[in-house]
């Protein structure tokens, strides 16, 4: 399990009270009851665990491995050297 899957569980099972053996990478928010408002504030709790900025754009997250991957590609871009306007940084919209 990635050290970020093990994060975002540990937020969803303090948060929301789920069930540790629901929390899989193809699991979806709708499936984990988690609707429009708790996904708003789960991504308030993931930028406030991870320290990131989550970007105002919209993407599709299908499921928790969407989530996962973003985070990921989130804090790979946060610790490149590059300049932010030339990094590449997803956008978020849950499904």
């Amino acid at each position: 399990m990635s050290r970020t899957l093990e994060r975002l569980r540990n937020i969803l099972i303090t948060d929301y009270k789920l069930a540790p053996e629901r929390l899989e990478l193809d699991a979806t928010l709708a499936d984990l009851g988690i609707d429009s408002l708790g996904t708003v504030e789960l991504l308030w709790s993931i930028e406030d665990a991870f320290q990131i900025k989550l970007p105002a754009q919209t993407v599709e997250l299908a499921n928790l491995g969407d989530v996962v991957r973003v985070i990921d590609e989130l804090l790979a871009a946060q610790c490149s050297p590059a300049p932010p306007a030339e990094r590449q940084v997803p956008v978020l919209r849950a499904t």
